[in-house]
């Protein structure tokens, strides 16, 4: 059966599942879900990043593993911040995100696993690697309500693909519905 992934919609549910990745994983599992819900960016991007490729830097320029476009994704001076604060002692090669295994970078697969185990920790069965995106696109939205530029950013072929992938149309269709009776 088909896990259903849901964003994270509230700082509360956030907040909560930083603290238990922070508890229950890792600095490095709890940094990637961070790095995650600020960009926007697929696992399979995100994973294989180098030290370089994110510190000191205003955009992140990287070919999605999916679709073999070049993508420039933008780090503002909070998410900068959490960069500098990570990678402290880390060299410019290193892997961000650095497997226990070996001279790699965790898989994706891995990411999931820790993003799980941080989730039960919760008593939540709806998180997975997409939540990270997920929650990107709701709160972008949320604050912008520019489908078009998010849209863009997830490279979705029609508005309805985005708001369906971040859970919009349902929650708006359900509240429509709260008051309605005949």
């Amino acid at each position: 059966m088909e896990k259903n992934v849901q964003p994270l919609r509230t700082p509360q549910e956030i907040d909560d599942m930083k603290w238990s990745l922070r508890r229950h994983c890792t600095e490095r599992d709890r940094f990637l879900f961070v790095f995650g819900i600020n960009t926007g960016l697929r696992v399979s991007d995100i994973v294989p990043l180098r030290v370089r490729d994110i510190r000191a830097v205003t955009h992140v320029i990287k070919r999605e593993q999916k679709t073999g476009k070049i993508r420039r994704f933008y780090i503002n001076k909070a998410l900068r911040a959490e960069i500098e604060a990570y990678a402290v002692g880390m060299d410019d090669e290193d892997y961000v995100f650095p497997s226990r295994k070996g001279n790699a970078h965790i898989t994706p697969t891995q990411a999931y696993r820790q993003l799980v185990k941080a989730a039960d920790m919760l008593d939540r069965s709806d998180i997975g690697t997409h939540t990270m995106r997920k929650t990107f696109g709701y709160h972008y939205y949320r604050r912008t309500n520019d489908v078009a530029a998010l849209q863009t950013l997830f490279n979705h072929s029609a508005p309805s693909v985005t708001l369906r992938y971040i859970g919009i149309t349902d929650e708006e269709l359900d509240a429509s519905l709260e008051d309605f009776s005949l």
